[in-house]
């Protein structure tokens, strides 16, 4: 089975998506050769109008809110509304960050439990670029409360999103790569003041390395910038550039 390629939507930049809507986009990335997209929950402009016409053309959608708001409580509200997304698109996955998760939270565990049994939504913890929910230590202590809880759950590992917080892609990936169910390609270079994400082939990371510590047969988003005049050929040569790097 060959590996499946999908576009994050945000690869296009909040400019074009803005100009022509995550549609339009989703359907140029398809034709370009992608196998699915995911649709950016931040990025819609009028969802009850724009999750419809997606229906379909996506399997994963990206919740831009946390599972544990501010103060440590189970945010059900942002759940709910997630899986409302995710099954109004079709999509089979929902990506959320832990937020604001923490020791007092441990208990609200048994809510998320219950709230995920009712429905076929696979939700998919990614590490973002916070540090109470991107960080190593962070994940790894949610994984393990979630664990002793009975929660199982599979993770977005963003490749990039490492750097941003000082970490180490290439330790997190051995850590955490028997829960990785999802990967975000995502290069980074070092700019004098910050981190801006890139295409892979001009990381400074050990990208190569990265993955080759993530699972092979798990769905590989792109999430860095796709620009150029003639984009479906970007996105078919950014396509076909994964797929070889995982051959």
């Amino acid at each position: 089975m060959s590996l499946q390629v999908l576009i994050s939507l945000s690869s296009f930049g909040a400019a074009e998506v803005g100009r022509h809507g995550q549609l339009w986009c989703a359907q140029m990335a398809l034709e370009a050769g992608a196998d699915s997209v995911e649709v950016r929950g931040e990025m819609l402009r009028n969802p009850e109008a724009e999750l419809p016409s997606l229906a379909g053309l996506a399997s994963v959608y990206s919740s831009p809110e946390g599972l544990w708001a501010e103060g440590g409580w189970l945010d059900s509200a942002a759940l709910a509304r997630g899986i409302a997304a995710a099954n109004r698109l079709g999509a089979r996955r929902l990506k959320m960050s832990i937020g604001d998760f923490r020791a007092s939270s441990h208990g609200s565990l048994w809510g998320l439990k219950v709230q995920l049994a009712e429905t076929r939504v696979e939700l998919l913890i990614e590490n973002d670029q916070t540090v109470r929910a991107g960080t190593l230590p962070a994940l790894q202590a949610f994984f393990d409360a979630a664990d002793r809880a009975g929660v199982e759950l599979g993770m977005t590992f963003d490749m990039g999103n490492w750097h941003w917080l000082g970490e180490c892609p290439l330790q997190a990936a051995q850590a955490l790569g028997r829960r990785v169910r999802y990967v975000h390609c995502k290069g980074a270079q070092r700019l004098p003041h910050k981190w801006v994400a890139v295409p892979l082939a001009d990381s400074a990371a050990p990208w190569r390395a990265v993955l080759r510590a993530l699972p092979a047969d798990v769905p590989h988003a792109i999430e860095y910038p796709l620009v150029g005049d003639d984009l479906p050929a970007v996105v078919r040569a950014q396509v076909d550039f994964i797929r070889a790097a995982r051959a």
